[in-house]
């Protein structure tokens, strides 16, 4: 088909090189003359192509055709006119000289918003839905015959800009390809346009934009948005005209605190509050205001209206200096047309265009190492002097975000003033939960209070979703690359570590963990933890897969691996920074946002690592942290629409009732790592000392409040007595005391009530006929000290046999010399299978009984040897999905297949 493509712009330029792909014949492009020396992009890409290239002021005078264009239109010899976007009049005797005559594109569902500005009419209007019509061009006003139509949803939020970039654009040039298509093989159809419904609505000009404050806030925040980003919605208000962009509906029903602005004709003032200026309407619902742009044409953040202007210039560096001469030039390739580049020049008063703003983010990328900058950043500071300071700020990490006060509580213990927040983090803050309530969290140590903490409610788990579901959709977090992404998870790794001893500190006096090991383990394998996962952010891949062709067409599938998007992770308090570390960088290192609700009765680590997130550039809204109740905070998060995976470890009774939850809410993915009563058998071959050192580590690492703690331990007839003999032994020699004594290898219970069970759990044994051989009290002394314990004669039916104490209590069994598959059959004799261990100098029995075992883990020689690259996750009601390790990744990633046919 011979083409003329009539029109202008970045759509128009990509409907040109789509037609020439499709093996069409442009023999012309008519477009506008060039603007302050800058040739339209259509104009470009076809010179480019060698394609004739026609510059028109004007198709016509007076309503009637130019002759000599006409005639130099007619000698390309067009067998049809293409028209994706344009701005003239054409004349009918261009529009009905080819074969195939004109279609024209139109961003609106015809006949509604005839006319222009329809984009800006279909949010003005709040339409549900939108689209676009390719028609057949008439002598009326965007009334020919329609020949096809493409529609979409209009979101509450969508913005021109926004409905524009995600379906108008790309869905467009589609549409027009496809309607050249259906011409060329005969099969376009011609539907008359309906007058029913139909609408005409003029250009959308700066003296009509003004806002009517008396109707609702909806009808507002259409109208603003409409009108975003031209010709702007305005009113006066502190003795100015201004215009308001980037207008979001506020749902919430709170009001802010803030600095009132008096509107005249508005039912209420306005409020300057730190997200923006909220505005509202004659109903008394609320929407927000990101921009405002002032009457000398200076755009500032609407949260900063009543800020006087930061009079202080920044005095650059010789690098600096260098950068800056760098972005000039970038300027001045951008703007050919302005002779020299100065400080009062304006990107946009000399000529630039939307498509110039996306090239100058560009620019900036490549000169300052990938700094990302938004579109907004370059309508904020639109002079070449204020773009450089606003630049630099930015490179040096002053960008004008105010470092929030975090109201801490602090202590000189342990050699340290440790500063611990204790209030709610949501959206990059720490608040007050609503209603202001808190509850105490307790040191195990000595029963006493640290201090009192934000106790979450229902309405600040939904504030925590919407910060994290906007994160995810809309903020800066899901349009980074992923290696910046692993930059970020790094830094947060190096702030862990210079703050180890702080968060080993805080964890012990929380959760009663003997300091050196929360230094190791409960803090080092923290830090490990998220560097690891920092590494797998840019190895994230899909596949291609080689499927049947549809002859004699070919194919290519491909795979691609997304984030789900907002997650609830529901840590317990045995390793309170470990778990939530282990979930939470997989979590982070696939591009999800998240909501974490820490044990009640351990939140404090949980509330520093969210410090530290904010210190280490996490995008506000991308981690929340929610202390509270299970029973409320855990199952909203399970129950709650806008979460798309939970992620808990706790037990099973309660890991159940979240299954049930996430499949009855939404069907949300869900991951569960549950009880466990891992077996430990240790056979008369093996190392005896290393066995009992390491049956030792298996029962009593961490005071027994150990996920994988050996459940219950079978020891071969001929080794039993002298096994249990040395153990006793080595366990009167554990000191039992304050964790952050560095003498101390065996601190608190966590809480009272696990105290008051695992007594319960020894009267039990005893109770059974299990021998009591050493402990089974607490400890005479304040705090929630129990002491160290071991029952032998444990029989199979009993209940220390068959339950998980989750404590320090060592259960053994005993079982024939050379019954290798008797003790295997009671091993497995559980509905737990988390982990298991085997100790034995026979390889052959080692692979047999490591096979055999019914469990997520096998450790043979060895225990508690986990790392962040091996997988850890268990069997049967011990749950399933992986933390650690790539396994750990695919809990918060979706994979979805794509296929292409050409």
């Amino acid at each position: 088909m011979r083409i003329a493509i009539i029109g202008q712009s970045l759509f128009g330029q990509e409907v040109y090189s789509r037609l020439r792909k499709e093996g069409h014949q442009v023999v012309g492009v008519f477009t506008i003359p060039d603007k302050d020396g800058k040739a339209d992009p259509l104009a470009l890409e076809a010179e480019k192509d060698h394609v004739p290239v026609f510059k028109f002021p004007r198709w016509r005078m007076k309503g009637k055709a130019l002759p000599e264009v006409v005639e130099q239109y007619k000698a390309v010899g067009a067998q049809l006119n293409v028209l994706p976007f344009c701005s003239q009049f054409i004349p009918m005797e261009v529009i009905n000289a080819p074969e195939h005559g004109s279609i024209i594109y139109h961003p609106s569902l015809l006949p509604r918003h005839r006319g222009a500005s329809a984009i800006n009419w279909t949010l003005i209007h709040g339409d549900q839905k939108g689209g676009f019509t390719v028609f057949w061009a008439d002598d009326g006003l965007d009334t020919g015959d329609i020949l096809l139509q493409k529609e979409c949803e209009v979101l509450p939020d969508d913005t021109v800009s926004s409905l524009y970039n995600r379906f108008l654009f790309p869905e467009g040039v589609n549409g027009m390809v496809e309607a050249v298509k259906l011409i060329t093989e005969g099969k376009a159809p011609k539907i008359p346009q309906t007058e029913e419904g139909a609408t005409y609505e003029g250009i959308q000009k700066k003296e009509n934009a003004k806002i009517n404050w008396d109707q609702p806030a909806e009808a507002i925040h259409n109208w603003i948005r409409g009108n975003d980003k031209v010709p702007g919605a305005w009113t006066e208000a502190n003795g100015q005209r201004l215009t308001f962009f980037g207008s979001t509906l506020n749902d919430n029903g709170l009001v802010p605190e803030g600095e009132t602005l008096e509107i005249p004709g508005a039912s209420r003032p306005g409020v300057v509050t730190k997200t923006g200026l909220v505005l509202f309407g004659n109903d008394g619902k609320m929407l927000v205001v990101k921009n405002i742009q002032l009457e000398d044409g200076k755009m500032i953040p609407a949260s900063n209206f009543f800020k006087s202007a930061d009079s202080s210039t920044l005095e650059l560096t010789e690098e600096e200096m260098v950068t800056a001469e760098a972005i000039r030039d970038a300027w001045q390739r951008i703007l050919p047309n302005v002779a020299e580049i100065e400080s009062s020049t304006d990107f946009f008063k000399s000529g630039a265009a939307s498509v110039d703003v996306v090239r100058l983010v560009e620019e900036v990328k490549l000169q300052c190492n990938g700094l990302e900058l938004e579109n907004e950043d370059v309508y904020m500071a639109t002079t070449f002097g204020d773009f450089i300071q606003m630049l630099i700020r930015k490179l040096r990490g002053e960008d004008g975000e105010e470092e929030q006060a975090i109201d801490y509580v602090e202590k000189s213990i342990n050699n340290l003033t440790i500063r611990m927040p204790h209030q709610l983090f949501i959206k990059g803050k720490f608040v007050d939960a609503e209603g202001d309530k808190t509850y105490e969290t307790i040191n195990p140590t000595d029963g006493t209070a640290i201090c009192k903490v934000s106790l979450a409610q229902l309405s600040d788990v939904d504030q925590a979703v919407a910060a994290a579901k906007d994160a995810f959709e809309n903020g800066v977090w899901g349009k980074i690359n992923a290696r910046d992404r692993g930059r970020l998870l790094y830094k947060l790794a190096d702030l862990m570590e210079e703050h180890q001893e702080e968060l080993a500190t805080i964890e012990s006096i929380d959760s009663g963990a003997v300091y050196t090991l929360a230094l190791k383990t409960h803090v080092g394998m923290s830090i490990q933890t998220f560097r690891y996962f920092a590494g797998w952010c840019d190895k994230i891949q899909g596949t291609t897969i080689p499927i049947n062709q549809a002859r004699p067409n070919r194919n290519l599938t491909f795979t691609k691996k997304e984030p789900v998007g907002v997650c609830g992770i529901v840590i317990p308090w045995n390793y309170p920074l470990m778990m939530l570390s282990w979930k939470t960088a997989a979590c982070l290192a696939a591009g999800n946002t998240l909501v974490i609700k820490p044990a009640q009765v351990t939140p404090l680590t949980a509330l520093k690592f969210a410090e530290l997130t904010v210190k280490a550039g996490i995008p506000k809204g991308v981690v929340n942290v929610l202390p509270g109740s299970g029973s409320l905070v855990g199952q909203r998060l399970s129950d709650h629409p806008d979460v798309r995976k939970i992620g808990f470890t706790g037990s099973t009774e309660i890991g159940k009732h979240i299954m049930k939850s996430c499949a009855l809410s939404n069907v949300k993915k869900v991951s569960l790592e549950l009880g466990g009563k891992s077996p430990l058998i240790i056979f008369a071959d093996c190392d005896l000392n290393k066995a009992v050192q390491m049956g030792m580590s298996s029962v009593f690492f961490n005071k027994g409040e150990n996920c994988i703690a050996a459940g219950r331990l079978f020891l071969e007839d001929s080794i039993h007595d002298q096994f249990v003999q040395k153990v006793v032994g080595e366990v009167k020699k554990l000191k039992i005391g304050d964790p952050l004594d560095r003498a101390t290898n065996h601190g608190p219970q966590n809480h009272q009530a696990h105290l008051q069970k695992l007594i319960e759990y020894c009267q039990k044994g005893v109770k059974e006929g299990a021998t009591l051989v050493y402990g089974g009290k607490q400890v005479p002394r304040p705090g929630f000290f129990f002491e160290p314990t071991i029952f032998t004669n444990v029989q199979d039916h009993m209940f220390v046999a068959q339950e998980e104490s989750f404590g320090p209590i060592m259960i053994i069994s005993r079982f024939p010399d050379g019954d290798i598959d008797g003790v295997l059959q009671r091993a497995n004799a559980t509905e737990f299978g988390l982990a298991s261990g085997v100790f034995t100098q026979d390889i052959n029995k080692a692979l047999y009984v490591s096979d055999k075992l019914q469990a997520g883990t096998v450790f043979i020689n060895t225990y508690n040897k986990t790392d962040v690259a091996a997988p850890f996750g268990g069997f049967k009601q011990s749950g399933f999905g992986k933390d650690l390790g790539e396994a750990a990744l695919n809990e918060y990633l979706k994979i979805k297949t794509v296929t292409f046919e050409y």
